[in-house]
């Protein structure tokens, strides 16, 4: 067990490196970064000046070490547009994506595990091709456009809900259930597979043997087990979720992470957006190793192994 959590752990941490270095080219990928600040109709005094002032004429492995120290110390440099701090203006924000993503995979297992538990109860019967045709639209139905009918639907024709804002519970019930409904199918159909696996195995028939009611058998022994990849699948969805966000935010003006990311990229703000490409990332990486890490936890052979 110790042995495949340090495996893990070094693959984290190779994987969130390359990101770091994926993240710091940006700066070069959009060109010269001493025009992008100055503006293009700068001189080349200027320009000098704004490349010696920055570093920017450093060698680049000095500038991405120099990059990389500062953001493992909470400095992500300071943003051309806003002309502010990166970690205070992230900092401001996050709390409104971690909200959403947390709402979002709420929803999803609130909706995908009990679809998941009728389609294995009742397999090839209607209520299971109900489910598997809900989890299919789930993953054709883009992001965008979904949010957008919603928009129409529920904001501007019934008037029931607002259609943008973060001021209020309410701006939260459209953009969680459109990032919600689209992590609904991966958890659904694993929820249905591990119940089918689960259903047909021998101390579950003795269960049934011994005269225990279809709820007990379903939800005190089958589902219990079932759900233990599921959760797993939900903790790399909500790393997932957090990195998505930021189509969602931008339909519904949620001012959160997702919403600065699409600002910072309209006004070709590259220090925020190589600070967010890093956060979402590291998110998403820690989600994954975490499910790793309970995945291996509960598997018998890596933990008589230590």
């Amino acid at each position: 067990m110790y042995i495949f959590v340090l495996k893990r752990l070094g693959l984290a941490v190779a994987v969130a490196l390359t990101v770091s270095a994926i993240s710091f080219s940006l700066l070069y990928m959009a060109g010269d970064p001493a025009i992008a600040i100055a503006g293009e109709n700068a001189d080349s005094d200027t320009i000098a000046m704004i490349t010696q002032q920055y570093g920017f004429d450093r060698p680049m492995i000095v500038q991405y070490w120099d990059w990389l120290s500062k953001a493992a110390s909470g400095d992500l440099g300071q943003s051309w547009y806003f002309n502010l701090p990166v970690t205070e203006l992230i900092a401001d924000r996050l709390h409104v994506t971690m909200t959403l993503g947390f709402l979002a995979i709420s929803f999803a297992l609130l909706l995908a595990i009990p679809m998941g538990v009728a389609a294995a109860v009742k397999p090839n019967s209607l209520v299971d091709r109900a489910a598997l045709f809900i989890s299919v639209v789930g993953q054709a139905i883009p992001s965008f456009w979904f949010g957008l009918i919603l928009i129409v639907i529920f904001s501007i024709r019934l008037g029931l809900v607002p259609a943008s804002g973060s001021d209020h519970w309410q701006n939260f019930i459209l953009p969680t259930v459109v990032l919600g409904y689209y992590a609904t199918p991966a958890i659904m159909r694993l929820t249905r597979a591990g119940m089918l696996e689960v259903l047909s195995s021998d101390y579950i028939r003795t269960a049934r043997a011994k005269g225990l009611s279809t709820r007990k058998v379903l939800f005190k022994h089958a589902l219990r087990n079932a759900v233990i990849p599921v959760i797993s699948l939900a903790a790399v969805q909500m790393g997932f979720m957090l990195g998505g966000s930021v189509v969602v935010e931008s339909i519904f003006a949620l001012h959160g992470a997702g919403f600065l990311a699409w600002e910072s990229i309209s006004r070709n703000d590259l220090p925020t957006m190589q600070a967010l490409i890093l956060i979402f990332s590291m998110f998403y990486i820690s989600f994954t190793f975490l499910a790793d890490i309970l995945n291996a936890w509960m598997d018998p052979r890596l933990r008589v192994g230590g």
